[in-house]
C-alpha cells in the first residue's frame, strides 16, 4: 500500500504549488483584479514553473475539483430555465459552423505564420479538447508538446483577457463577486452529502460511457437534474468557488513546467495571434446569434469563447452570467470538437496529398 501513497517530496511540492496559487490569488484579490483567484493562481504557478520551480498539481486533484465544479454548475439549472431552453436552440445550432470556421481560420494561421507541420497545425487549431487533440495529434505524427502548449497558452490568454475585457468594457466587477468571505450561496449538510454522492456517481457513469470532459459533464448533469426537479435550490458558497478557481488556475500554470522561457514566449505570442483570429470569428458568430435570439451578447461571448470548458464556466459563475447557458454550450462544443475534428482530418489530409 505504501507505494500507492505520494512521497513526502511530492506532498511538499504540492503544498508549495497550492501555497503559491493561494498567495497569487490573494494578491490579485487585494489589487481588485478580474477573476483574482483563478488568474492569480495561474500567473503565480506559471512564473514559478517557467523559472524551474518544483511546482506540481496531480491530475487527480484537478479532476476532483472539476467534479466539485460540475456539481456547482449544476445548481444553475433551475426549473425556471426550462422555459428558456427553446431560445438556446439557434445558438446551439451555430456551434457546428463556428467550429468549422474557427478551426479553418486558426489552421491557416498555424500553417502559414507559425509554420507548424500540417498535423500539428490542424490539431492545435481545434477550439477545445486539449487532451483529446494532443493524444490524437501525437498518434498521427504531430508534435504533442506543441499541440498541448498551444492549447494551454490559448486557455491562459483567454482566462487573462476575457475577465479584463468585461471589467473595462462591460462594467462587470468579477473581483467583488470573488470574495471567498462573501456567502454567495448556502448549502445544508444533507444537500452537501446528496450532491457529493451524485457528483461522484455522475463522474463514474460519464467515464464508463466515454463522455468527453466526464469530470465536468457527468456531475453537472447529475446535479442539474436534481436542481431542475426542484428538490434542492442549494447554491455554492463563495469559498468553494474560490478554491475551485485556485486549483484550476494552478493546473493551467503547471502545464508550462520544464519549458524554456523562450519557448513559452514564442508559444504565447503565436497563441495571441491565433486568438485574435478566433476572437474575430467568435465575435461574428455572437453578433449573428444575438440578432436572431435576442440573447445577451456578453453571455454569448463566454458561451463561444475558445477557452477551456471548466475555465469559462468558472468565469460565468464568477461574473454571474447565466452559467447554465455557458456550460451547455461548452459541453456541446467539446463533444462536437472531439467527434468532428478527428473525423474530418483524414479527408483533409488525403485531399492535401493529391494536390
Amino acid at each position: 500500500m505504501s507505494h500507492l501513497l505520494p512521497s513526502v517530496a511530492t506532498c511538499l511540492r504540492l503544498a508549495l504549488t497550492l501555497g503559491l496559487g493561494s498567495a497569487g490569488g490573494a494578491l490579485f484579490f487585494v489589487l481588485a483584479l478580474p477573476l483574482p483567484w483563478m488568474m492569480g493562481a495561474m500567473v503565480a504557478t506559471m512564473v514559478a514553473a517557467v523559472a524551474g520551480g518544483p511546482v506540481v498539481l496531480p491530475m487527480g486533484l484537478r479532476t476532483a475539483m472539476i467534479v466539485v465544479l460540475g456539481v456547482m454548475l449544476g445548481s444553475a439549472f433551475t426549473p425556471a430555465l426550462i422555459d428558456q431552453v427553446g431560445r438556446w436552440l439557434p445558438s446551439l445550432a451555430m456551434l457546428v459552423p463556428y467550429i468549422v470556421l474557427a478551426t479553418m481560420s486558426a489552421l491557416a494561421f498555424h500553417l502559414h505564420i507559425a509554420r507548424y507541420d500540417p498535423v500539428t497545425a490542424y490539431f492545435a487549431s481545434a477550439p477545445g479538447g486539449l487532451t483529446d487533440m494532443t493524444i490524437l495529434g501525437g498518434a498521427l505524427g504531430g508534435d504533442e508538446r506543441t499541440i498541448a502548449l498551444t492549447h494551454s497558452a490559448r486557455v491562459f490568454l483567454v482566462v487573462m483577457l476575457i475577465p479584463a475585457g468585461f471589467r473595462v468594457f462591460g462594467d462587470f466587477d468579477p473581483a467583488g463577486r470573488a470574495n471567498p468571505f462573501n456567502p454567495i450561496g448556502s448549502i445544508d449538510g444533507l444537500d452537501f452529502l446528496v450532491l457529493g454522492v451524485l457528483g461522484i456517481a455522475g463522474y463514474v457513469l460519464a467515464r464508463l460511457a466515454r463522455v468527453p470532459a466526464a469530470a465536468l459533464v457527468g456531475p453537472a448533469l447529475a446535479s442539474g437534474s436534481l436542481h431542475l426537479s426542484g428538490a434542492t435550490s442549494s447554491v455554492p458558497p463563495g469559498w468553494a468557488v474560490a478554491i475551485a478557481q485556485i486549483v484550476v488556475g494552478a493546473a493551467i500554470g503547471c502545464r508550462f513546467a520544464g519549458v524554456a522561457p523562450r519557448v513559452v514566449l514564442r508559444v504565447l505570442v503565436l497563441a495571441l495571434g491565433s486568438l485574435v483570429i478566433l476572437s474575430m470569428v467568435t465575435g461574428l458568430v455572437c453578433l449573428i446569434v444575438a440578432s436572431i435570439t435576442g440573447l445577451d451578447a456578453a453571455i454569448l461571448i463566454l458561451a463561444f469563447a475558445p477557452g477551456g470548458m471548466a475555465e469559462m464556466s468558472l468565469v460565468a459563475l464568477a461574473l454571474g452570467l447565466d452559467p447554465a447557458l455557458v456550460t451547455t454550450h461548452h459541453v456541446l462544443r467539446i463533444f462536437l470538437v472531439v467527434m468532428l475534428v478527428p473525423a474530418a482530418f483524414k479527408p483533409l489530409a488525403a485531399r492535401r496529398r493529391t494536390r
